[in-house]
């Protein structure tokens, strides 16, 4: 690491100066933004006609940070890998095939590999514009299975990896008991994620003791196929009333749904919303398949979604009805789950051009009122996102994380845009690099346009995949362990 870019990161300036924000759903001009001693924004002013003498004028116009509210790390080690047909028991090549495959890279990683593979991931996240990760973590124990003598082994691993890329992360334990709605147990190829009430709770605990810097923790049950009713209830009685994020895989898949019909006589989300108090901090990841009744159940709760729309779309989901989410005010926020994409301006995209291709219209979450599609479905986001990790603020206001994105205004797509369309630009125009700079509780952590410490992240990552599939051949065949 260069003397400039260790500096960068211990030795953050204080006060910085752009032309034009995004604050309050708009762009605002000649903008002061101050930052704490902890990391947060003091002041956030427009109208400040020229820089403080000591300002770091930002080169660009200044977005907030961005949070990936769901993600997978170990499956960077994946992407790009299951792009070749592989038939499932039904013939075709699906969710489940590619799962089957996926569980070959969970019994493969170590927690020396996780930790080289999360450290790439999050650099290229920062470089993305995410300055948050929120990691739905059920990988937790050794390749046999077995416990380590630390249980928290793998949540350190990636907790060292967000520390060393300077980004900001939420683990959050997963609970997960069986291989389905009517198994008693996990299959054999997933012995690398059993947990328990008490297991989660535990990890919850023993991360939020660390007192790490941008390190905090919840908690996540994997599905309501993999968790029985009673270990539900009994996480939630170990989680009490404590503000922490909780987070649910459901209604992904339309044989889930149909599993759930005929084992609880209910659809998967009708029946969270039934047998749970859902509330605020209740974090509902996909939610493809759902019915207008589950969505105004939701909204009624205050519960939120997490869309991951580059990953629904490879994985072959389905389109989840955002306009009815977002006439219901159900809180949004975005994922990069699988990690076939690490930038949240090509999640945005696709979330908007799904529904254009269903439903063969333009501009389709826009209003009358909010013309701008970017910038409604940006402002929905920004909105709710900080509850998914466990922030009571987010963006660019007094009081949230001093987090921040300097877009390159000399990036494809952008150049020579009028200010005012600059984020329309941003998230339909672009194919490239988008962000020059990044900063994470004040510090800067890209620098034009690249992770700091980037080359020694890129280097580990280079040698571990080499290692994970050197017996791979020209084929990749992800093996498990039956």
């Amino acid at each position: 690491m260069s003397e400039r870019a260790s500096a960068d990161r211990t030795s953050p300036a204080r006060d910085f100066w752009t032309a034009q924000a995004w604050i309050d759903g708009r762009w605002q001009h000649d903008v002061l933004l101050r930052v704490d001693d902890t990391g947060h924004w003091r002041e956030v002013r427009p109208g400040v006609a020229a820089p403080p003498p000591d300002a770091t004028v930002l080169a660009g116009p200044v977005l907030p940070g961005m949070i990936d509210a769901h993600s997978h790390a170990f499956q960077r080690a994946f992407a790009g890998l299951s792009e070749r047909r592989a038939d499932s028991a039904n013939g075709v090549d699906d969710f489940w095939s590619w799962r089957d495959r996926m569980y070959g890279v969970a019994l493969r990683i170590d927690a020396d590999q996780l930790r080289a593979v999360a450290a790439q991931l999050y650099a290229e996240l920062l470089q993305g514009g995410y300055t948050q990760v929120c990691e739905f973590h059920y990988l937790q124990h050794a390749q046999d299975g077995k416990a380590y003598d630390d249980p928290a082994t793998l949540s350190w691993a990636l907790a060292d990896a967000a520390a060393e890329a300077g980004i900001g992360l939420t683990v959050l334990p997963v609970l997960y008991e069986r291989a389905g709605f009517d198994a008693p147990a996990l299959r054999h190829d997933q012995r690398r994620f059993r947990s328990t009430p008490q297991s989660v709770h535990a990890l919850y605990a023993a991360v939020q003791a660390a007192r790490r810097p941008l390190l905090n923790a919840g908690v996540a049950i994997h599905s309501i196929r993999a968790a029985s009713a009673p270990s539900i209830e009994e996480l939630l009685r170990h989680v009490g009333s404590e503000e922490l994020p909780i987070h649910i895989h459901i209604g992904e898949q339309v044989r889930e749904v149909e599993e759930s019909i005929a084992v609880t006589g209910a659809r998967p989300i009708e029946w969270l919303c039934r047998e749970f108090a859902l509330d605020r901090r209740w974090q509902l990841v996909h939610a493809t398949h759902a019915t207008p009744d589950e969505i105004g159940g939701v909204a009624a709760r205050g519960a939120g979604i997490v869309v991951c729309p580059t990953t629904e779309a490879n994985l072959g989901d389905g389109l989840a009805d955002l306009p009815r989410w977002l006439d219901a005010g159900v809180p949004l926020a975005l994922g990069s789950d699988s990690q076939v994409s690490r930038h949240w301006v090509e999640e945005m995209r696709w979330l908007e051009y799904g529904q254009r291709l269903l439903q063969r219209q333009r501009n389709v979450s826009a209003t009358a009122q909010q013309s701008s599609t970017a910038g409604r479905l940006l402002e929905r986001i920004l909105a709710s996102e900080g509850r998914s990790a466990g922030f009571p603020q987010w963006g660019l206001v007094a009081g949230a994380r001093a987090d921040a994105l300097v877009v390159d205004v000399a990036a494809p797509g952008v150049h020579g845009v009028p200010p005012s369309h600059v984020l329309d630009a941003l998230v339909f125009a672009t194919d490239g690099q988008v962000f020059r700079e990044v900063y994470v509780a004040g510090r800067q952590v890209v620098a034009e346009g690249c992770c700091i410490g980037r080359a020694d992240i890129e280097s580990r990552f280079g040698a571990c995949m080499a290692s994970l599939w050197s017996d791979a051949g020209s084929e990749f065949e992800a093996r498990t362990t039956s």
